[in-house]
């Protein structure tokens, strides 16, 4: 069994004492008044002779901002990383909008509930009580118009995603094309989801390292390769990349050869590298317009000091699947591979951004699967990682790879 406690906003959980009430002649393990850290879940025993039963405890500080809205529409709030996304209609004057923002009990917030503010950049609000101040930065943004973006996933709806890395890209999508829409791959299967008109199909797959049943069923794989077919394009990011064997994108096994990455509780902190990708040679190639580069044909992805899970699927060249270098990989695969690993100069070592077919003209897919591609940052053991600095890079990138494929 399971038992969620929430306290204040501001209580710190890792020095706790919980009062216990038993029935006569049991024993609790932890025990009534122990001082414990609820950092994570605690397991609690009861016994009572030779019966025993475990209880599962979370404790958790309630979040200061219960919602945050303007001109009745819901921002999406990020406690982990003090940050908070309401996405407004094409055209709002953002210079002058009023958030209704509703607080937990004794805490308050700065600029207030109601009052004018000009959202045209990022604005700070301080968030507070008697334990503890945060800041929380609010970045208003509007949807452009664009192609008719279809997510693809494997949930029914596009609440149902459980994912945080799905979910992240998926809100940023949402916010960013006005066309977006979502698509199951049950509804691909069934006939439900018309596919026509649908410009790019993007599907961002970060929950196992092996694809789902649902992709590879035959009703699937066969609508979308003819939609693909009749002129459709296929954004594959993250374990997705795979995706190009069953589609026939590439010739069969000749999909990614290299693909890893840990699940929580596993995972781990960088502290002391950026990672990124060099794309020399493709400096003026549209997938890679304006990043924020280091260096020419160098951009970094996922800040040193951010927590991470590094979910690869790319391929690996000079060893495995004898592909030897990039030109190999070219002849083998059909594709252009556009960018490696940052160290990577030739680009021979690895793939990690490519697009399909090769060529200069008729492009219907490009894969980007490397582990620096992380939408989400989690939080390992009761804390949260630091925010990605680099996360627009990361926006960017896939921005382009979509607009690309509409008109390549």
């Amino acid at each position: 069994d399971k038992i969620t406690v929430t306290l204040p906003y501001g209580t710190s959980v890792k020095a706790l004492s919980p009062i216990i009430e038993i029935p006569q002649g049991a024993v609790i393990s932890p025990a009534s008044g122990t001082v414990i850290d609820f950092s994570q879940p605690v397991k609690f025993r009861v016994k009572n002779g030779n019966i025993y039963k475990d209880y599962q405890v979370t404790v958790q500080a309630q979040v200061p901002i219960i919602s945050f809205k303007i001109n009745g529409l819901s921002a999406t709030i990020n406690h982990s990383s003090k940050t908070i996304s309401p996405t407004m209609p094409e055209g709002t004057n953002l210079t002058a909008l009023q958030p209704v923002i509703e607080m937990a009990n004794d805490v308050s917030i700065n600029p207030a509930s109601g009052t004018m503010i000009n959202f045209s950049s990022p604005v700070q609000f301080t968030v507070s009580n008697a334990n503890l101040t945060e800041i929380y930065t609010a970045k208003v943004t509007t949807p452009v118009s664009g192609p008719t973006v279809a997510f693809l996933g494997t949930a029914a709806t596009r609440t149902g995603l459980t994912n945080p890395d799905e979910i992240a890209a998926s809100d940023w999508l949402f916010g960013k094309f006005s066309g977006a829409v979502y698509v199951s791959m049950a509804d691909v299967a069934s006939g439900a989801a018309n596919l026509t008109g649908i410009n790019v199909i993007w599907w961002h797959f970060d929950s196992a390292t092996a694809l789902p049943g649902d992709a590879l069923n035959a009703n699937v794989t066969s609508k979308i390769k003819t939609y693909l077919n009749a002129g459709g394009n296929i954004l594959l990011t993250g374990f997705a990349a795979q995706y190009v064997d069953a589609l026939g994108i590439v010739p069969s096994g000749k999909g990614p050869n290299n693909v890893f990455g840990d699940f929580l509780p596993n995972g781990f902190v960088d502290a002391n590298n950026d990672w990124g990708i060099s794309f020399k040679g493709n400096e003026t190639h549209p997938v890679f317009d304006g990043l924020q580069t280091y260096e020419s044909g160098k951009a970094n992805f996922l800040q040193k000091g951010t927590f991470r899970l590094n979910h690869t699927a790319w391929w690996f060249l000079p060893d495995w699947g004898g592909y030897v270098n990039g030109a190999g990989w070219r002849t083998q695969t059909g594709g252009n591979n556009l960018a490696s690993e940052a160290w990577d100069n030739t680009l021979d070592g690895r793939v990690a951004v490519a697009e399909f077919p090769g060529g200069t003209t008729n492009k219907k897919c490009i894969t980007i699967s490397m582990g620096a591609y992380d939408w989400y940052n989690e939080t390992s053991n009761g804390t949260p990682s630091q925010p990605n600095g680099f996360l627009d890079n990361i926006k960017k990138i896939t921005e382009n790879s979509l607009n690309y494929l509409v008109t390549n």
